[in-house]
């Protein structure tokens, strides 16, 4: 794809449905991918930025659909983004860093963004995530004050990033710029690429996606709701 210093750099962008990844690939590429507006997701398949250039290094951005979206399963979202990721450690690709969306604007952690921040993290491993960088979005739709409150919460409790944030990854704002995106992007194009979690599990050790961590974390999860829902019933 390119040649003298330009080096390929491939990142995963992912979050819930409505966290800003759209709008964050967009800015920084320069390429309109569709953006959520509203509560249905626009993203249902595994989509790529065009190339782009930062630093000297030519950057292509995964969007991934969030595992709240409304017209799939969290199951059959799982099966897709591990599919797309396979395949392209399988080619010889690897990452060099993922990208987390969280919206400061949320009024507090609810147990869907838990939720999904835990599959997450197994679907990365513990060895990836000093190539995870937390980007918080939504900056414009609160005050200075209320953001940097729940930033500093998120930072510091243990129910939310910190444990993450202790073993090397980083909480980054975006602020919607063309600049803050690329800004983050420099933390991660010198990174040395990583090789995540579920990519191990199933192109190295040859596991069927119902066996991967990420898959456990994900029946764990439905298991639970499916309980509180009985105990409601």
């Amino acid at each position: 794809m390119s040649s003298g210093k330009h080096t390929e750099t491939l990142s995963s962008v992912m979050g819930a449905t409505g966290s800003g990844k759209s709008t964050f690939i967009s800015k920084a590429s320069g390429s309109g991918l569709p953006a959520g507006h509203g509560l249905e997701s626009c993203i249902n398949e595994v989509q790529t930025s065009r190339p782009f250039v930062v630093s000297g290094r030519v950057v292509t951005l995964i969007d991934t659909p969030g595992f709240d979206d409304t017209t799939r399963s969290d199951t059959d979202i799982l099966s897709m983004i591990a599919a797309y990721l396979s395949k392209t450690y399988e080619h010889g690709t690897r990452l060099a860093g993922v990208i987390y969306m969280h919206r400061i604007s949320d009024f507090r952690m609810g147990g869907t963004s838990r939720r999904n921040f835990k599959i997450f993290r197994e679907l990365c491993g513990e060895t990836s995530l000093k190539n995870v960088i937390i980007v918080t979005s939504m900056w414009s739709e609160v005050t200075r004050d209320i953001g940097e409150a729940r930033e500093s919460e998120l930072a510091s409790m243990g129910k939310f990033f910190k444990p993450v944030l202790k073993k090397g990854a980083r909480m980054l704002r975006h602020d919607g710029t063309v600049e803050a995106a690329h800004t983050i992007l420099r933390y991660l194009i010198d990174s040395y690429p990583t090789t995540l979690r579920i990519q191990q599990e199933i192109v190295n050790e040859h596991e069927p996606i119902e066996q991967t961590a990420a898959n456990y974390e994900l029946r764990h999860a439905l298991d639970e709701q499916a309980g509180r829902h009985k105990d409601e019933m």
